[in-house]
């Protein structure tokens, strides 16, 4: 047997405060917590879609073409906002397209639009636009 002693150092008591904020601390560690759209009024059936890459001026190809060419800039879809173009190019009749906030919405998301021209020289042309 040993004669040794050992000398035990005071203990010092811990607030009410300091105990419930360890209780907490240790309670949480186990926990996952996430934050999610759905509570929010979000639609967790259809994901937000996520752009890639940077957003570039988008050609349209016309149906039916005899010298009609529109193009989208890069800085209409950022805008974001509902705009008509001229798709005369080299026809020598003009026709318009007109694209929506929402058409601009769905071609920042790289998705395509399809629209109709207006109609001149007795005819319409469909416009379709396709982002990279």
């Amino acid at each position: 047997m040993s004669d040794s002693v050992e000398t035990l150092e005071p203990r010092r008591s811990v607030t009410r405060r300091e105990f419930t904020l360890e209780a907490a601390l240790a309670i949480l560690a186990g926990c996952v917590i996430s934050i999610s759209e759905t509570g929010c009024g979000g639609d967790s059936s259809t994901p937000a879609p996520s752009p890639v890459g940077v957003v570039t001026d988008v050609p349209g190809v016309v149906s039916a073409n005899h010298g009609h060419a529109v193009t989208i800039t890069a800085a209409q879809i950022t805008a974001g906002g509902a705009i008509t173009l001229d798709i005369q190019g080299q026809a020598t009749h003009d026709h318009q397209v007109s694209l929506s906030q929402a058409n601009m919405g769905t071609l920042n998301n790289r998705q395509p639009v399809t629209v109709t021209s207006t109609t001149d020289a007795s005819h319409s042309h469909s416009v379709t636009f396709t982002p990279a």
